[in-house]
């Protein structure tokens, strides 16, 4: 381990400072393009000590936590050079995948902030053998606990999620296992999920209701079996409400979620008939339904009940049918693709190979990808781009700000094919 001083050249793809150090690229943590610092450096990996002269986008971090918390990699960069880094993510995983593309400008998708958060306890004890909990997030590139009591970036429904998380910690303290504690802010109140501590006993389960009926809670789960629904937790989408199972997929903002069904409506423009694939609890499906007919595929059997709940419910939607359906081992066959003016894929970050090849040799006329893994798009991208589709938009949407992460639109069209051709597509 040594001091250099370092001049960072750009921002790296999670959002580290890259200068060029005595033996290469040195990566250092919270640097931002411009600065020249002194830092301690181990490896590839630098910390700053100090910083001799800062970079011209460089602005004061708003929270406490800043570099010591590992939830946010980028808060000290201003917003033009911030949107830039973060639109170049996706730029290169396209460029790396062979894709030529235009990206449109990042979306900023922040709106209140965070609607869910992952919290992680941990126990310990001291020298006099007495039990230690400490609850917050993890700290980063470290496995101990960083223990906040606020968080800046999570909406204002969240507020009470930090209590509840260490409510629920301190309930199940006498197992003394890692825990992470999911909590999402429904429209009925905070829904906690915990993970990590195995089956409940009684006296463990009394425990939880005591906290849950303490704090408001609207429910409580232990790996996604309810121990206390005081209130279903609902969110609306569209025209439906949607009762969420516990630990169920969501966009991680509410101005997230309501953009990227923007561009996915816009997408799909006029379709008739559309399926929604990786569909969770009808993010898409249930406001597509407005419009279209809609067939939603997904695997997780109380996610793809909640949407079939909400559709039967709300007022005015086209019919929606739904089917448990693994897509990874089993996507959706070209005979199968034939019927659908327009298919929608959502996956999760490992991306959707193998219903991309499958699209590609479809004669679906519309396919709207949504990702939140800039390489999985640009792979999946450059199959349906090679199977004859043309990029239409790629559109970058921040709701995970101060982070790596961006989630990506992409609009891909086939021309109508003609007499024999069209018959050989659909056969």
């Amino acid at each position: 381990m040594s001091q250099q001083t370092l001049t960072i050249e750009k921002l790296g793809q999670r959002g580290e400072g890259v200068a060029q150090g005595a033996d290469g690229p040195v990566y250092v943590a919270h640097g931002v393009p411009g600065d020249r610092l002194v830092a301690e450096v181990a490896g590839e990996r630098g910390d700053i000590v100090e910083i001799l002269a800062p970079g011209e986008g460089r602005v004061a971090a708003f929270c406490e936590w800043h570099a010591i918390c590992g939830g946010c990699a980028v808060q000290t960069l201003a917003w033009a050079a911030y949107a830039e880094w973060k639109r170049g993510l996706v730029v290169s995983a396209l460029a790396h995948a062979g894709v030529a593309a235009d990206v449109a400008p990042l979306v900023d998708a922040h709106g209140e902030g965070r609607r869910r958060a992952t919290f992680h306890a941990r126990f310990a004890r001291d020298d006099r053998g007495a039990a230690l909990l400490e609850v917050g997030f993890m700290r980063a590139r470290a496995h101990d606990i960083v223990a906040i009591d606020a968080c800046p970036i999570l909406a204002p429904r969240m507020a009470g999620a930090i209590a509840a998380a260490h409510a629920v910690a301190e309930a199940l303290k006498s197992r003394e296992k890692p825990l992470d504690i999911v909590v999402t802010a429904s429209d009925e109140g905070l829904d906690v999920d915990a993970r990590g501590t195995g089956p409940l006993d009684f006296a463990l389960s009394q425990r939880l209701v005591a906290a849950a009926g303490r704090l408001d809670l609207a429910r409580v789960s232990n790996h996604g079996e309810i121990v206390i629904e005081r209130r279903a937790p609902m969110l609306a989408m569209g025209r439906a409400r949607v009762a969420l199972p516990p630990g169920a997929f969501l966009q991680a903002t509410r101005a997230g979620e309501e953009e990227l069904a923007r561009l996915v409506a816009a997408g799909v423009g006029k379709a008739r008939k559309v399926a929604d694939l990786f569909s969770g609890v009808g993010t898409f499906a249930l406001r597509l339904a407005e419009k279209a007919e809609v067939h939603a595929v997904e695997s997780d059997a109380p996610m793809l009940a909640a949407l079939e709940r909400a559709a039967h419910g709300a007022p005015g939607l086209r019919e929606t049918t739904t089917e448990q359906r693994d897509l990874f081992r089993r996507p959706l066959l070209a005979g199968e693709l034939a019927r659908f003016d327009a298919v929608v894929f959502d996956p999760p970050r490992a991306g959707a190979e193998a219903q991309a090849k499958l699209l590609a040799s479809s004669g679906v006329p519309c396919v709207v990808a949504v990702s939140c893994n800039a390489q999985t798009f640009a792979r999946d991208a450059k199959i349906l781009i090679d199977g004859g589709y043309s990029c239409e938009s790629i559109t970058p949407v921040d709701q995970f700000r101060h982070s790596a992460h961006v989630e990506t639109v992409g609009v891909f069209r086939r021309a109508k094919p003609k007499g024999k051709a069209r018959a050989r597509l659909l056969g």
